[in-house]
């Protein structure tokens, strides 16, 4: 291959795998945007905020059951039509939520756009990899996890901040606009991708034998349900700091993002020099800490807008060695575990609205101990499945 052949080679995976980052942004942003304008959706579809919040639920749950069953059942359909159509139902079904009248028909727009997710976010990881040579798969992965990153960093505020010029109708529009377009860019440019052989739902099941894989999947629904309980109700979290503003809520969570991409590099420097057990746990201990914080410092805006960055540098740093830890327990399947690890997040997410609402009905101040208390639960789980660590490799 001529070095001119090669730059083009380079430039082509670059461009894939731009489009399949892209595409994971629709996807974080979709599940995340809902929080920043929870008050909006619940006055204009006649509903309390508690009721919207459930769609992030219906959301969350379809994506992490569904996910496998397309996995198993679309194993040997080309990876891009696969992603094309992923995207075409998240286009659809935001399409449908935008223009909803009724927090029924909103609903039902959600969950085709969760099944749209189902199909798109397992295929387009296993894509990313597969574009490279092996020595250059954990960049690849890096490229395309990047845009989950920037859906909480830039995608949500940036959501938040479009419902505030023109409403959340004009948010959920845009999103659904991105889908179309990265539908054609997928089933255009994004070709050649090898499907991989076909896995049975006994297979998928085997590596949930491991008690250590186990805890460490348990510790992954706890952190993020820790974070999702904060995050989902923010606006309600904020109230006091915010008066109410979209626009200031929305720069709280960009603080959130920004730092959350900080603490997601941090993760990965630190859990590469001092271990992912030690980085893991200073992240979960900082995230618990900030909640707490949060209750003291109710009112202040500077101080609310410091404590956000610090909870998302804390939260993004201890997601690096989590994933870390599930790859190293079995590296021969790594590959498994790491898809356990999409499904316990997404049920995360999924009963962050059932316990938030519920710890809500007692005021922000339960929301915000709850939220700690699942934050030192993540920690002592992590640290459980490390103590039953029987090899000297350093996790």
């Amino acid at each position: 291959m001529t070095v001119i052949e090669q730059s083009n080679a380079t430039r082509s995976v670059g461009l894939k795998l731009g489009i399949l980052a892209a595409g994971l942004f629709v996807v974080g942003t979709n599940a995340f945007v809902i929080a920043g304008v929870l008050p909006s959706i619940a006055a204009s579809l006649g509903v309390s905020t508690s009721a919207v919040g459930y769609s992030i639920t219906w959301y969350a749950v379809v994506v992490a059951v569904a996910s496998p069953a397309v996995s198993v059942v679309f194993a040997r359909v080309p990876r891009a039509a696969l992603m094309a159509a992923g995207l075409a139902l998240i286009a659809v079904g935001t399409f449908v939520a935008a223009a909803a009248g009724s927090i029924e028909v909103f609903v039902v727009g959600r969950i085709v756009a969760a099944l749209g997710g189902a199909a798109l976010v397992p295929a387009a990881t296993a894509a990313a990899p597969a574009l490279v040579a092996p020595e250059q798969r954990g960049r690849a992965l890096a490229a395309t996890g990047l845009g989950f990153a920037l859906a909480t960093a830039i995608g949500s505020p940036f959501g938040t901040f479009l419902a505030e010029l023109g409403g959340w109708r004009l948010a959920l529009g845009v999103l659904a606009g991105m889908a179309a377009v990265l539908t054609a860019a997928v089933a255009l440019l994004v070709r050649g991708i090898p499907s991989g052989p076909a896995l049975s739902f006994g297979a998928r099941f085997a590596v949930l034998a491991h008690p250590r894989i186990l805890l460490t999947l348990l510790a992954t629904l706890l952190l993020v349900l820790a974070f999702n309980l904060v995050y989902v109700f923010s606006s309600s979290v904020a109230h006091p700091a915010t008066g109410g503003s979209e626009a200031a809520l929305a720069a709280l969570l960009l603080a959130y993002g920004v730092f959350g991409i900080i603490g997601n590099w941090l993760g990965g420097r630190l859990t590469d020099r001092i271990g992912g057990r030690r980085t893991a746990l200073w992240g979960l201990a900082i995230e618990a800490a900030v909640f707490l914080a949060l209750i003291a410092v109710r009112g202040g805006f500077v101080a609310t807008l410091v404590l956000f960055a610090v909870w998302g540098l804390g939260t993004y740093a201890a997601i690096v060695p989590v994933q870390h830890r599930l790859a190293s327990i079995d590296p021969a399947r790594a590959g498994i575990s790491l898809s356990w690890y999409s499904t316990s997040m997404y049920v995360g997410i999924a009963l962050a609205p059932v316990v938030g609402a519920a710890a809500l009905g007692s005021g922000v101040t339960a929301l915000l101990l709850v939220a700690a208390a699942a934050a030192v639960a993540a920690l002592l789980v992590f640290e459980a499945a490390h103590r039953g660590a029987r090899s000297p490799v350093v996790e």
